[in-house]
């Protein structure tokens, strides 16, 4: 399955998509239905990363010797993904879970960066973790292996639903990391969900000033009805703060 969809996001979504927590983007998703979102168990490789892009997929299997010559020809199928890379994707590997080989290092991920790549996520080891670090694109692995993915791995597929961490993915869903993780968001509800969540989080810093204050979350946390008036007010003067 190919999906060549655009990796544009419009400027406006992409930026309360940047601002805004992957936990509150899950939630806000949870609201709607989707409680099964955010990929369990990855870290990213550097603090204060972020991330928001178009997945690219690349799907691995378990390596089967006799299959080798069949899946991996010079121009494997992990190369092609790479070098399939558009400026403002993300490349998603789906590595089984299973981190007992790398399944990307600098090199390709120096290509990446090339071709305008913003991320890289796997929920196998990435090799050469020092200089990924180094690399401006931010990366997600759940470990660091020395090895090459020919240990344990096959690349057979790219640009199809592909499972990662727990979530499926599909070529084209928003990828949005932080510091907590990613979260994957669908590609039709980008605008509404990015607008939703950054509500919310307004309403979070209201009752975070409000339980600073001293006072109790209840009514500040969730906003009840009877303080919502408060709460406009509060928020009405903030943005003729910000715009004056």
């Amino acid at each position: 399955m190919s999906d060549d969809r655009a990796t544009d996001l419009d400027a406006d979504t992409r930026r309360r998509l940047a601002s805004v927590a992957t936990a509150t983007l899950a939630a806000v998703l949870q609201k709607r239905g989707l409680r099964t979102t955010f990929m369990s168990g990855l870290a990213p490789i550097k603090p204060g990363q972020r991330m928001v892009g178009r997945a690219r997929t690349l799907r691995f299997v378990p390596i089967r010797e006799d299959l080798v010559e069949t899946y991996a020809p010079r121009l494997n199928m992990q190369r092609a993904a790479i070098e399939s890379l558009k400026p403002g994707e993300v490349l998603v590997i789906d590595a089984r879970n299973d981190t007992e080989a790398g399944t990307i290092g600098d090199i390709f991920a120096l290509r990446a960066i090339q071709l305008g790549a913003v991320g890289i996520v796997t929920d196998g080891a990435v090799r050469d973790a020092a200089a990924l670090r180094g690399l401006d694109i931010a990366v997600y692995n759940r470990a660091s292996h020395g090895a090459t993915f020919r240990r344990m791995h096959m690349p057979v597929d790219q640009q199809v639903p592909i499972a990662c961490a727990g979530v499926t993915v599909v070529p084209g869903d928003v990828i949005v990391g932080d510091e907590d993780g990613v979260v994957v968001v669908p590609a039709a509800l980008a605008h509404d969900v990015a607008a939703e969540a950054e509500q919310q989080e307004l309403e979070e810093q209201w009752g975070m000033e409000r339980v600073a204050a001293g006072e109790s979350t209840d009514g500040a946390f969730p906003i009840t009805l009877a303080r919502r008036p408060e709460f406009e007010a509060w928020a009405a003067a903030r943005h003729q703060e910000r715009d004056a």
